[in-house]
């Protein structure tokens, strides 16, 4: 991860996002250098990017700015970023998973605008969310489908039929999704579950079951992203892929793996039962965190 602060010489406020900064690194446990540029120059600042002083880039994108801000050496007109809202970023920015084929191997799952493949991608993703199903293959158009699933953006049957739109899964799986003002849906993996709320705008409940003691695990996740209350209190995420599918799709290499548990004392027994599976435990925040990274931005223009 690549963190920036940009300023103009002498900025007043450039202290205070110093000690913000460095208090949300600690919280989160995040180890990486922090480059500091003074710019001086209208020209400058649109190298850069800065809009407004002092102006925090994290991978190359000013996670506060706000649609129609300006690229300027003047101060900054909003206030200098909290530690909580410093430290949800950084945990977003920084959620991993031993599997990178949840989210194309770090290439993500927002479809290209070339060909007209995210237009396409939303608009089946909008369906599972309104109508809690698939749209028919017959009203799609058949080649940016098939580069969709070629992409691993969604998957189809051996009928050409969607089957997965990650995150969402035409058919019955463990993850029963509960979209408020909307329908019944499922989600491919518990990950995916984790992610819709943030992606839909609106409130879910999610119901699923540790797969080792049959216990009811329930999340409920707010629609800005931000929180999510599980019960049982100690629920986690295993998140794993098949050690011999590592090129495969995530459908076939990993969702089958990545489920929710009612503590972590069965994600290990789990783990200890299927050695032909590589991954991890993942807490409450690190799991909706990835979930949110992954999934959250599918829907944005």
């Amino acid at each position: 991860m690549e963190i920036v602060v940009l300023t103009v010489p002498d900025c007043p406020n450039a202290p205070l996002l110093e000690e913000h900064l460095a208090g949300a690194m600690a919280d989160v446990g995040l180890d990486v250098p922090v480059v500091r540029r003074t710019v001086s120059s209208a020209e400058e600042a649109q190298r850069w990017g800065m809009r407004g002083s002092p102006t925090l880039l994290v991978d190359g994108v000013d996670p506060f700015a706000v649609a129609g801000m300006p690229v300027s050496v003047s101060c900054r007109v909003q206030k200098v970023p909290s530690v909580a809202a410093l430290r949800q970023v950084l945990r977003r920015k920084s959620a991993t998973v031993w599997s990178d084929t949840l989210g194309r191997a770090g290439a993500g799952r927002r479809a290209p605008v070339d060909g007209g493949l995210r237009a396409l991608q939303q608009r089946i993703l909008r369906s599972f969310a309104e109508t809690g199903r698939a749209p028919s293959r017959s009203q799609l158009p058949e080649r940016a489908l098939t580069e969709l699933h070629e992409a691993d953006f969604l998957r189809l049957d051996e009928h050409g039929e969607i089957h997965a739109a990650y995150p969402f899964s035409a058919t019955p799986t463990p993850h029963e999704i509960h979209i408020d003002g909307g329908p019944r849906v499922y989600a491919m993996c518990a990950i995916d579950a984790l992610g819709i709320a943030a992606m839909l705008g609106r409130d879910i409940r999610t119901d699923s079951r540790d797969p080792v003691t049959g216990r009811p695990v329930t999340v409920h996740a707010s629609g800005d992203g931000t929180d999510a209350t599980w019960h049982p209190a100690g629920a986690v995420v295993f998140a794993g892929q098949q050690a011999s599918c590592c090129a495969a799709a995530a459908a076939d290499a990993c969702c089958g793996s990545v489920n929710f548990f009612a503590d972590a004392r069965g994600a290990q027994a789990w783990a200890d039962a299927h050695p032909d599976v590589e991954g991890k435990i993942l807490g409450q925040q690190e799991a909706f965190d990835l979930g949110v990274a992954i999934f959250g931005p599918l829907l944005d223009q």
